[in-house]
């Protein structure tokens, strides 16, 4: 299985990134519009973020990289939430620390989840990324981070585009412990 490869330039939010950051609540309306819905992510915390990420994934050159501080997605279980961060633009996250429902709809959502030390990347780093192996370059730096290696049935979940669309080629699928 070949390595799942992302590059881009990411952008920076803090710690304590909640679901209702991401999706504020004024907003709950537009769940079943989550194009509309996605032009408001983050509209609070971070009111550049919606259009920063279209921008960025527009260019063709990578998609934007939302890179968080501690306890990102905490709060609610809103499946919706990584669904619209990856709908607005975003190719991957990379946090010090997630909720695990959070990290773990992403990953159903094909939205990859690296988890490392972030604080020596900066709001506008040019970052490629090795999902599979979790290793991060930050070519505005020189830097190397590593987060530890995915293991292989997320690596796969990711690789097919999220997890119905995995379960749909591997109707006969078995996870194994």
């Amino acid at each position: 299985m070949s390595d799942l490869m992302l590059k881009g330039e990411a952008i920076k939010l803090g710690d304590d990134i909640s679901t209702d950051d991401i999706i504020p609540g004024r907003f709950a309306h537009l769940r079943s519009n989550l194009p509309e819905l996605a032009k408001h992510v983050l509209e609070d915390a971070a009111p550049e973020f919606a259009s920063r990420a279209r921008a960025l994934s527009a260019t063709g050159g990578g998609k934007a990289i939302l890179v968080a501080g501690k306890n990102l997605g905490l709060g609610s279980s809103r499946e919706h939430a990584p669904v619209v961060i990856k709908m607005s633009g975003v190719g991957a996250i990379i946090a010090r620390s997630a909720a695990r429902i959070f990290f773990r709809n992403a990953i159903n959502q094909g939205l990859p989840v690296l988890l490392c030390d972030t604080d020596r990347i900066g709001d506008g780093d040019e970052l490629k990324m090795n999902v599979t192996a979790g290793e991060i370059a930050n070519l505005t730096s020189g830097i190397a981070l590593s987060c530890g290696k995915m293991p292989p049935i997320m690596s796969a979940i990711l690789k097919e585009g999220g997890l119905i669309p995995y379960i749909q080629k591997h109707k006969d699928f078995v996870i194994t412990s």
